[in-house]
């Protein structure tokens, strides 16, 4: 995987999926876009992975899909496009969707597609340096890699309406502001941020969190009675499993889970 646009490490159960074109803005191409797809895939099977980190390497966290790829296509176009993107929505769907929380950490401006990825985490930390752009409609296309769904769930429709249709920059503070991101660091300390975040859900019970993320995403399309039924049945499964007991038995024990362990 590392060498194909990103670099791919596993250390201490966080899998660190890093963006790694730096002199191209970490630009989605192809091979990039397989390289992601096989880092999900790795992630969702291999058990030493408890958290999954995604950042870019250099001064962007990604500048959305290849330019010059997509001016070169010609009459490709279509068919180009097709392709990246489908290869894309399989690696986000897997990692959205997937058994693992995930923590982005956004190193700097994110655009078009890369503006999707840098939503997709279960908490984005990002630098104050970090910026955000649509810009789609700069090129005559629109939004992919999830942005028409995360959005309006993050903004509201309203806002989201603005962002991807005026290609509006939104800078780190206001992105924290109206909560397209958790929380905005100093550039310094977000590396520091980023590890500690993905190192608290690595020691948590990462079969739970994997329910719990699963609650949120699907509480959108159901009524509140089909929630209802679905927590309840996400509890009783829960509360049958080895991380339940670990952790009832620490709090009666007054000591701290090993949530690892078990």
């Amino acid at each position: 995987m590392s060498g194909a646009g990103i670099a791919f490490t596993v250390e201490d159960g966080i899998a660190r999926i890093t963006l790694d074109r730096p002199d191209a803005g970490n630009a989605i191409t192809l091979p990039l876009a397989q390289a992601m797809l096989a880092a999900a895939i790795r992630c969702e099977n291999d058990p030493a992975v408890r958290c999954i980190l995604i950042t870019g390497n250099g001064r962007l966290f990604c500048a959305g899909g290849d330019v010059p790829l997509l001016a070169g296509a010609g009459d490709r176009r279509p068919e180009v496009l097709s392709e990246l993107i489908a290869t894309l929505h399989a690696a986000i769907q897997r990692l959205v969707r997937g058994s693992k929380p995930l923590v982005t950490m956004v190193n700097g401006p994110a655009a078009g597609a890369g503006f999707s990825l840098a939503l997709l985490g279960d908490v984005v930390v990002a630098a104050r340096s970090a910026h955000f752009t649509a810009a789609y409609g700069a090129i005559g296309l629109t939004a992919d890699g999830g942005l028409s769904w995360l959005l309006p769930r993050l903004v509201g429709l309203r806002k989201a309406q603005e962002i991807i249709l005026t290609n509006r920059r939104i800078k780190a503070d206001e992105a924290e502001a109206i909560g397209l991101v958790t929380r905005m660091v100093d550039d310094d300390a977000l590396t520091d941020e980023g590890l500690r975040v993905a190192r608290a859900l690595a020691d948590g019970p990462v079969r739970a969190l994997s329910a719990a993320r699963a609650l949120l995403y699907d509480s959108f399309e159901t009524g509140l009675e089909t929630q209802l039924d679905r927590e309840l049945r996400s509890m009783a499964t829960a509360g049958a499993a080895t991380e339940s007991e670990e952790g009832l038995a620490a709090l009666l024990e007054k000591r701290r889970p090993d949530f690892r362990g078990v």
